[in-house]
Formats: structure tokens, sequence, C-alpha cells
């Protein structure tokens, strides 16, 4: 059996103990602004707490109203709010050993609403209001807020608080030049540049007392021109240990930074490295961090020496009972976080509740049945198709103790996710097939492989069919499009059909993209999601930190094809792709020489190649082939084939639609049709 020794030692801090090495990071989830949210953030935190998690730190909690990330964002300021946050603490502490701190972020001048401030009167790029300047007195009401928010939360019961430092928000802005243009005691040199968070920590423990965990989110790299250096981190650093910090949380660039540091084609573990250089330099202890997800990193990362702890935000929306698997010596059980962005963060831009794509319970765990306590009469399922929708149905299912049989005409299960593992950076879509697998053989679901289902096959033989049959590529309707020249994504990525070396790829959303990204790199080399040297080349990050946010100049591999990536739309390139991994995939392409070219209208293929217009010019792309990434359709006839016979039949995911690949409504149709079936 698989141990992780490192991992579940305990970390005395003299006046308490954490009980292993691993903490939930902050992650804001919209239960914090939702109607009876805190009640159900104590759902969501109880499960974490009962899956092992050592130490969980909440959301970001503003300490007055001009440090809101948004204008109905939460705020911790008056005693009556106190009660509230009990809930949270009190269903934490169900769990013996667990602790939860509560998170203080100010914005800065990330606030969106005209009422933030900030150290200057700077406007931040990614956000829409121009912050004003803290005048000195502000400066020092702001010190005394987030004292009075960290007494208020000692109050709630919770064990300590993480004063949020870095990833650009107000304390982050202070410390760093490039937005701290005062000329009073908080501005200058280094020494008065980290006076305002020094301040806020002497204060919040004169407030507190000793026996209260106060932890530091310290941006250790700004990954932007104008951050800090090397030397101030460290000085900083010291300075924190100084005044008392219990533990110091690493903080990964600043979120106008145009490097990815969280986003799934990014190396695991990818940031340690960083962490290690600075214990070298103080005693307190370390917490790492950054695509951080499995056990196996995790061990590697401690014993290592490269941090004291670990934390993880994401994985634990992946599955809440990560460590408890791991303690148990079950690692393949966990359901892996594949840092897709698609369900959490991209929720929270979009003001949605956070929840997982391969785990929709997540931030909804009042809404399901508890799949262990479940003793309605077993019932019989077969689901046709082993794609995300069905596995995640039959899977859900059988947990809920019924019986459950999967077909499948391929001879291997996954369905689009054996697509997504194919494209560089997006290896991580491997667990969730290697988990998919994990479940079937232990929950004892027949699945048959390399079989066709016809509607006899069917009738009258379990009491709900699932048709799960997902997709086909669609073929649009131009001349020569039988051409031999053309492909549809499938053939290109699933069966690897070989391809020139000048390629049109028609379509630009996700499957483009994708297409694209796979076409443009060197199959030769490894990905630079799974080499870190090459990863930080690629994305001008310098690791021997000369410059000031330790970036450099980027330096990209080349496409070893000649690619267009075309649209019809007249909108941006990627307009539909994910809101903070879109931006990523576009520069990458570009970086990689992709041209990519929007307002195209398809005439014909011949065989010199695609014949199009571009602002009402007809051209010819010369290529060696066209790859069709132009939607797909439902392959639905067999749902409408049985529904004549029977009425138990029931469509998930792309079966029943098809407007776009979209597992995260596919995973979610299947777990809630589970539990809706199962009443």
């Amino acid at each position: 059996m698989q141990s992780f020794p490192h991992t579940f030692k305990p970390l005395d801090l003299g006046f308490t103990q954490i009980k292993n090495r691993v903490v939930m990071g902050s992650m804001h989830t919209g239960l914090e602004e939702a109607d009876n949210g805190f009640e159900r953030m104590a759902s969501y935190f109880r499960e974490r707490a009962q899956g092992g998690v050592g130490l969980i730190i909440t959301g970001g909690i503003s300490p007055n109203f001009s440090g809101r990330v948004a204008p109905h964002s939460s705020q911790l300021s008056f005693p009556w709010q106190v009660g509230k946050h009990k809930i949270i603490t009190d269903a934490v502490h169900e769990t013996e050993g667990a602790k939860i701190c509560l998170q203080i972020l100010h914005s800065g001048r990330y606030g969106y609403h005209p009422l933030c401030a900030a150290p200057s009167k700077i406007k931040s790029p990614i956000s829409p209001f121009t912050p004003r300047a803290l005048s000195t007195w502000g400066v020092k009401k702001t010190i005394r807020d987030f004292a009075n928010c960290a007494k208020l939360a000692q109050k709630a019961g919770y064990d300590g608080i993480e004063v949020m430092g870095s990833e650009g928000y107000l304390i982050n802005q202070f410390v760093a030049p490039r937005t701290n243009k005062r000329d009073d005691q908080y501005g200058g040199d280094i020494n008065n540049r980290i006076r305002f968070p020094l301040e806020i920590i002497d204060a919040v423990r004169n407030k507190v007392g000793k026996n209260f965990i106060i932890v530091f989110r310290l941006s250790m790299l700004d990954l932007v021109d104008n951050g800090s250096t090397w030397e101030e981190v460290v000085m900083f650093a010291k300075a924190l240990e100084s005044v008392g910090v219990d533990l110091i949380n690493t903080g990964i660039g600043w979120h106008e930074a145009r490097v990815p540091t969280i986003a799934t084609m990014v190396p695991r573990a990818a940031f340690t490295w960083i962490t290690e250089k600075l214990k070298q330099e103080v005693s307190t202890p370390l917490i790492t961090t950054n695509r951080i997800n499995t056990p196996e990193v995790i061990e590697d990362v401690l014993s290592s020496g490269h941090a004291d702890m670990v934390c993880m935000a994401r994985p634990f929306l992946a599955d809440p009972h990560f460590l408890s698997k791991a303690a148990n010596g079950k690692p393949e059980a966990i359901n892996t976080c594949i840092s897709c962005n698609q369900a959490c963060l991209d929720h929270v831009f979009q003001q949605k509740i956070s929840s997982c794509l391969v785990n929709p319970k997540a931030c909804h765990e009042t809404e399901f049945i508890a799949t262990d306590s479940f003793t309605s009469k077993q019932k019989t399922f077969a689901v046709v198709g082993a794609g995300p929708a069905g596995l995640s149905f039959a899977i859900e299912a059988a947990k809920l103790g019924n019986n459950v049989t999967v077909y499948e005409r391929n001879d291997e299960i996954g369905g689009q996710f054996n697509i997504a593992k194919e494209i560089p950076g997006k290896e991580e879509f491997k667990e969730t097939i290697r988990y998919f697998n994990y479940h079937i053989e232990s929950l004892g679901i027949t699945l048959k492989l390399n079989s066709e289902v016809t509607p006899d096959n069917l009738i009258d033989s379990y009491d709900h069919v699932i048709i799960a049959t997902g997709i086909r590529p669609r073929v649009p309707d131009i001349e020569g499009i039988a051409s031999p020249k053309v492909l549809t994504y499938q053939d290109l990525l699933w069966k690897k059909q070989a391809v020139g070396q000048t390629v049109a790829l028609i379509g630009a959303g996700g499957i483009g993209f994708d297409a694209a990204e796979f076409l443009a790199h060197d199959h030769n080399n490894l990905p630079t999601s799974l080499d870190k040297e090459a990863f930080f080349e690629e994305w001008g990050i310098d690791t021997s930190y000369k410059n000031r946010g330790a970036i450099k100049p980027k330096v990209s591999e080349s496409s070893p094809r000649k690619i267009y990536l075309l649209q019809r739309k007249t909108t941006k390139m990627g307009k539909g792709l994910g809101k903070t991994t879109g931006w990523i995939h576009r520069q990458s392409l570009a970086d990689k020489g992709i041209e990519m070219i929007s307002g195209v209208n398809y005439k014909k293929i011949t065989d010199k190649g695609l014949v199009v217009t571009i602002d009402n010019k007809e051209t010819t792309l010369e290529v060696d082939n066209i790859v069709l990434c132009s939607g797909q359709l439902s392959n639905n006839e067999l749902y409408h084939s049985l529904k004549k016979h029977q009425d138990n039949v029931h469509i998930i995911g792309g079966a029943s639609l098809a407007s776009e690949i979209d597992a995260k409504r596919a995973i979610d149709e299947g777990i809630r049709l589970a539990h809706t079936l199962a009443q």
C-alpha cells in the first residue's frame, strides 16, 4: 500500500498543531454572496474537513467597503456579521483536528467598483475603474480595518487568518514600485513600501493575541514589469518573520501578468523552486502552491525540502476526499483536478457559483443525496456511450446502489476526452479517464466495449436506458468537401491520420484551437506542460531572478507547419474560449506563428487547396490538408428509435445538445440524472 509519510506528518506551531502538511487554499466560490450562502459554505467546508484537510483557508473577505472585489462582495467589519461565519467554523470543527482560517483580502485597484482605492492613482489593465489614492490617514484606517476584521474572525471561531499580500491586490500594490508612486512614509524605498503590510501584521497580532494563526500570502514572483526584486522578497520575508507571522504562503504572479500560472498547460509543481529558494533565507514554515494535484507530487515536494506545507485549492473542488483516499492507500480513487478552470474560475468571472467540471457537486453539496445514505430499491440501468456524460451517470448511479451496464462501440472509454488528452498541454485529461476506469471496476459496473447497440438489445430489458452517444463532426456544405485533402478533427486527433506541412483549419472554436495546438507542436519534443525549463523559456520566466518581477523575453518554439486558423465570424478569434484561459491559447498560437484570420467565406476546395474570400477578395490558400473543426451534430438516432417503443429512455450530453463540445454540462447532466432516477 502506497504511503505518504511527509504529507501526513503534523506541523507544530507551538501554540497549536496542524494535523498534516496540506492546506486547502483560498477560492472565492460565489457562495459568499448567494442566498443561504453561509449554510451552503458550511456543507462545502465540512465535507473537505471530513476528507482530511489539515488547514482550510476561506475565499477572500474584505476588511472594508473599498476593498471589496465587486460591489456586493463579502466583507467582515461589523459584530452582527459574526454569526454567519460561525456557521462555517462550527461545521469545520465538527471534525477533530480540522482548522480553518479566514482570508482577509483588499482588492485595491482590482476592485470592480468606483470606490476602489490603491496606493497610487494608477488604473489596472484588467479592471474598469481608476482607483483613488489612499491618503496617509486612509492607509492608517485600512490597517485598523484589517485588525478589526481579524478580531471579528477570531470571535466567529476561526483558528486564524490569512492576509492576502500577493496576486497584485492592495498589499502587493504597496510593495511593488510598479504601482506605488507615493512620497510619504509608505512609498519610496523598499523599507517604506513594506511598512503598510508590516503595520497590518503588528495591528492584527495586538488584536488577536499570540494563540491565533497568522498566515501571510507573500508574492514571491510578481511576473510583471517593475515588480519586486529577489532581494526585496527576501527582505520582506525576514521582516514578516520578525513581526511574528506563523506561516508564509507562496503567491505566484499578478492577475494582470501575461504568464499562465495555474492553467492545465502549466507543468505540475512548476513554481515550488521559488519556495525552496526562500526556504534558505527564513525559518518560518513556508507553504508552496500552484499546479499540485496528486498525492505523489505533494510527497515529492515535501520530501525534497521545497516547502514545509503544500497548498492546493481546485483539487479539493475535484475531490473533497483527496487526502482521506491518499491516507487509506487509494490514490487511484482520487478524482484529479485537470486545471481546466471551466467551472471554477470561469464561473466566478461570470458571477456564477463555482463548481468543478469533473465534480459538479462542488459548492452544490446541498442539492444532492449523500450516496452512502441512499437506501432506495436497486434499479437496472443501461448506458449507451462511455464518454464523460455516460460514465458520470454510470458511476453515480452505481454509487447509489444500482446495477449498471455500459455499452461502448469503441475499444476504449473516454469519448471526447480521448481527443482532449492528445492536445499538448491537456495531458491531465488522462487522469479523468483513469478515474472512470477505476470506478467502473471498483463499483462492479458491467462494461461492454466494441458493442454496437440496437433498439432490440434494450427494449424492455432495463428499468431505464440512458443514451449518451455523443456527437459527430459537422461537415459543412462546401464545393469539393469530399476531397481526400479534407479530414475531420476526429480523423486528426483520434484516428491520427497524417497531414502535410501546410494546413487550413475551418472553425476557430475550442476544437479549432486544440487542433491548431496539436499541429503546431513538434512531436519529437516534450510539450512544455511536461518540461518545466521549456515552459519557463516559452513564457519568459526568469528563474535566475536577475530582473524585477522575474520576467525576461520569451523564447517560443515555432510551428513545424504553416497553419491557417479560420473562422466565418468577424468577432475576436477565440471569443468563446474560457475567460481565464482563452488569452493563453491565443497567445500560444500567436507565438508559434499560426495565422489567425476572421471574416472568411469558404468558396470551394480544389487540388491546390482552399479557395476563400477575405475582405471581399478571393484567394487560394495552397494547403496540403483542410481540417474540419466546424461544429458538431448529435448522435441521437438510437434515442429517437427507442422513444417510439418505451418512455424510460433518457438522453444526456452531446447526444442531447451538440452546439458545443461541453464536458462540463455533460458530466453535470449525468450526475444529476442519476440522482433523479434513483429516487
